[in-house]
């Protein structure tokens, strides 16, 4: 076989496996659509729990007015301590990104985020970003 024969196939191999454009479409179409939750899990100084509730409530007004949909903030009450949660939803992973350049620039969002580092009332922080269950 020729180099050319070769060389050939294996552009038409490489062409075949891109998506059609319309794939493309309806691929970022279900992406752009799709919710996402991000919900983080705090790792609490258990002696601190009234900083985390002041931090907590200042997000209240600050995520809404960057553009992330709070679904809330949750703190201990019986049994486990040192854990707190939060919940925020974004209409997509695109407007999630764009929600945290906006926090980036709130004022009251850094000076919240440097009040935590400060106070040191968060040992750690985990995220991870859900998706809703759909019926099909």
């Amino acid at each position: 076989m020729s180099r050319n024969y070769l060389k050939g196939a294996a552009s038409g191999l490489i062409a075949a496996a891109k998506p059609a454009p319309d794939e493309c479409y309806v691929r970022k179409e279900m992406e752009r659509q799709m919710t996402i939750t991000v919900f983080i899990e705090y790792r609490l100084d258990p002696f601190k729990r009234d900083r985390f509730e002041e931090y907590a409530k200042r997000w209240l007004e600050i995520i809404p007015r960057c553009g992330g949909d709070l679904v809330g903030y949750w703190m201990p009450h019986e049994g486990t301590n040192d854990v707190g949660y939060a919940l925020i939803s974004c209409d997509s992973l695109a407007s999630y990104e764009a929600y945290r350049a906006r926090l980036r620039e709130d004022d009251a969002g850094m000076a919240n985020l440097r009040f935590a580092q400060e106070e040191r009332f968060i040992a750690s922080e985990r995220r991870t970003f859900l998706r809703p269950v759909e019926a099909v």
